[in-house]
């Protein structure tokens, strides 16, 4: 088939512009190319490959898990639906967190992603600073599997541990860092959203805050003398996570951030800093 018959094909079951990026990016194509090749044959392997992806977004599948891949902090990652599709304010948590390393370590340093899915915040981390070691831990096999992957992607030496947070986890860390589950079991979110993403990554109990309990209350062993804990939360948890590091921790400094649309999005806790 034709490049313009595949995007009549794509217009007519999704989006006009999935349609656009779904097929520019299995022709190996940039999306503004496309009116230029109208008349580019597609060969039918190419082509079955499009429909199927345009005919998984038809039925409620995200355009991220129909490509297989997202762009992380200029670097692309593997995904599907065994890990969740990461934010942009995950981004900016990676962004602030490395302004923190730069700021307060003499690096090389040593970290820790705990529940870290498709592993985009650790390994964006091991390109963007200088690290002796990053482990990437998860207590999904499925996640880890999809981990694995984006390691040999990006020619990694980080180490993959199946773990429930710290369970498996004997280190100090210098910076240790999460963007776990919190939404809460009965919150209501998007379709899409409940209906793909794997839950065991987004809801943590009754108010949400599971995760960061397990944390706060098994890190302090695993904490350098000087440590950075960095946080993503839900955007009305600030108050209550702020406590639950009252009755952990002592002597540290907590900073809340908010995201690029004003919500408090990111907390961080430095130790002797």
């Amino acid at each position: 088939m034709k490049v313009e018959e595949l995007l009549i094909y794509g217009k007519a079951h999704c989006h006009s512009d999935f349609a656009k990026l779904l097929l520019a990016d299995i022709i190996g194509k940039n999306p503004l190319e496309l009116l230029t090749c109208l008349d580019l044959e597609v060969n039918e392997e190419l082509s079955e490959k499009y429909k199927r992806a345009v005919e998984a977004i038809e039925k409620g599948t995200p355009l991220q898990y129909a490509l297989g891949k997202v762009n992380f902090y200029g670097l692309e990652f593997n995904i599907d639906e065994r890990v969740l599709i990461p934010r942009f304010e995950t981004e900016e948590l990676v962004e602030n967190t490395v302004k923190y390393i730069h700021e307060f370590f003499t690096e090389p340093v040593d970290i820790i992603d705990l529940g870290c899915g498709s592993g985009v915040i650790g390994l964006t981390l091991e390109k963007k600073v200088s690290t002796n070691s990053v482990d990437l831990i998860d207590i999904s096999e499925k996640a880890l599997e999809v981990t694995h992957k984006n390691c040999g992607k990006l020619n990694s030496k980080a180490n993959i541990i199946k773990s429930d947070m710290f369970s498996n986890v004997e280190k100090k860390y210098d910076v240790i860092i999460s963007n776990p589950p919190y939404i809460r079991d009965d919150e209501e979110i998007e379709e899409i959203v409940k209906n793909n993403e794997p839950h065991l990554a987004l809801y943590a109990g009754l108010d949400g805050l599971d995760c960061y309990r397990k944390i706060l209350s098994k890190v302090k062993p695993h904490m350098k003398d000087r440590c950075l804990i960095a946080f993503e939360i839900g955007y009305l948890q600030k108050e209550a996570i702020c406590k639950l590091i009252e009755q952990y921790l002592e002597d540290v400094k907590v900073i809340c951030k908010k995201d690029l649309s004003g919500k408090d999005r990111m907390i961080f806790i430095l130790k002797n800093m």
